[in-house]
């Protein structure tokens, strides 16, 4: 299951009438308690949706009775009357529920620019309310509702001792971080205050969602929301929640990747030897952002003369003519020079592994990509919602 699988919670997904297609276009997640506990974090885009802005209203005081996440439509750039449309959706999911207008999340997902149909949402709000359940196809039906150009849903569960985590995102195309990624709703049954899911949410996603940059476009609609229900009555330690929260979120983040628009190579970067770990971040993003290499990697082309080039446009402290770099297990740079043939790299597997040691310190840390495709170009010169 999904964010049905914790105690708590129920779901609803339905086709309101956003998407031209007739898919399913709107979910909505109640957390029916005992606690309404929950924290989120946000893009940082400075360009920022309706939806962002009112929903990082909501979230602040870290009560949350529900979340409305709609595709087909992002709400960003659409003025006072777009952000009229996103209250509009709260005080109808608030009204159909019984709860504060304050105390509901509101997502939307989709193409820039377009203004979304507030009678439309409130009716698709007051539809999916009548749907809700906490079986598995409601929660199936939710994470089907929020795709846009995703192939499939993308949902995890994590079980504790005697308490649960459960997920849900969409995302497969402008993945690139900034303090969240892409549309996700995690949920648990565990009894932890406010305050305790905001430092497990930020740990989590930290290294997980913010290290997946799939074709460096940050978008502005990004959230990641934890809900958390204590309908469970077990408190778990804090390091023991977070790193199951940090499990979820890594196994939503690899399905986010593995679906990234048109792509035919999963690359992990793994940057080993860098200073401190914001300097290994700042080396493997800059490959993971390099269409050069990007392009290679399509070509299955070990060029790792392109992973050289990237990281030297760094600030991290080391010297480029002492690193090393391995692909798929040959290692085909050390100190800067040839090493391995490249003909010995086998390129052709999905999945890439890039180790790039600098030799400067002890610090690592691991980026997720994908590479840059004809397939790519083609969705998004072609995408509407």
């Amino acid at each position: 299951m999904t964010v049905t699988a914790p105690s708590g919670f129920d779901a609803a997904g339905i086709a309101a009438g956003i998407k031209r297609t007739g898919a399913l276009d709107l979910a909505v997640i109640v957390n029916r308690g005992p606690s309404q506990a929950a924290a989120a974090v946000f893009t940082s885009n400075r360009a920022k949706a309706n939806p962002i802005l009112w929903s990082q209203q909501v979230a602040a005081d870290g009560v949350v009775s529900a979340i409305v996440l709609n595709s087909g439509g992002a709400n960003c750039f659409t003025g006072h009357q777009g952000f009229q449309v996103t209250h509009r959706t709260a005080e109808a999911a608030a009204q159909a529920l019984g709860v504060s207008a304050g105390d509901v999340l509101v997502c939307s997902t989709g193409l820039i620019g377009d203004q979304l149909d507030g009678e439309v949402l409130e009716e698709g709000v007051l539809s999916a309310v009548n749907r809700l359940g906490a079986d598995e196809a409601s929660g199936a039906d939710a994470a089907r509702a929020i795709m846009t150009t995703d192939t499939k849903p993308k949902t995890v569960v994590v079980a504790g001792d005697g308490w649960s985590i459960g997920g849900m995102a969409k995302g497969a195309g402008m993945l690139a971080p900034g303090l969240a990624t892409m549309l996700v709703v995690l949920t648990t049954d565990a009894d932890l205050p406010a305050a305790v899911l905001d430092r497990a949410l930020r740990a989590a996603t930290r290294v997980t969602f913010d290290r997946l940059d799939s074709d460096g476009c940050m978008s502005t609609n990004d959230q990641v929301t934890l809900l958390a229900s204590g309908a469970s009555g077990v408190a778990p330690d804090e390091a023991s929640f977070t790193a199951a929260l940090t499990d979820a979120c890594r196994d939503l983040a690899t399905q986010l990747q593995g679906d990234a628009e048109g792509a035919s190579h999963d690359i992990t970067i793994e940057v080993v030897g860098a200073v401190t770990e914001d300097d290994a971040v700042e080396v493997g993003r800059s490959v993971a952002r390099n269409n050069l290499f990007k392009a290679a990697v399509f070509g299955n082309d070990p060029n790792w003369g392109r992973v050289l080039a990237a990281i030297g446009t760094t600030s991290a402290p080391f010297d480029p003519y002492l690193v090393d770099v391995t692909m798929n297990g040959v290692r085909v740079c050390h100190a800067g020079g040839p090493d391995r043939p490249r003909d010995e790299v086998d390129l052709t597997p999905r999945a890439t592994h890039v180790l790039i040691e600098l030799h400067a310190g002890e610090a690592s840390a691991t980026i997720w990509t994908n590479d840059l495709t004809h397939d790519y170009v083609h969705e998004n010169s072609a995408y509407s919602s």
